[in-house]
């Protein structure tokens, strides 16, 4: 499954980076793509861990920007 999803609060290009990288390396993951300059990340991952992932990479980027939300 791939879907877009827009970033709320996102306030550092290095921090979107960061947050790209460790979203690739979550279990499950095809492919994590973060764009600074447009507030959206485009996920695909696996169907059947797709929640599971989403909420991984929601603690990801809580962890970088304290404030960064994943809008769903």
């Amino acid at each position: 499954m791939r879907k877009s999803f827009k970033l709320q609060d996102l306030d550092c290009a290095n921090c979107a980076a960061k947050m790209e990288s460790g979203i690739n390396g979550i279990d499950g993951v095809k492919s994590a793509s973060i764009s600074f300059m447009t507030q959206k990340l485009v996920l695909e991952a696996d169907d059947d861990r797709f929640d599971a992932v989403l909420d991984e990479a929601q603690r990801i980027c809580a962890k970088c920007e304290p404030d960064c939300v994943i809008v769903r």
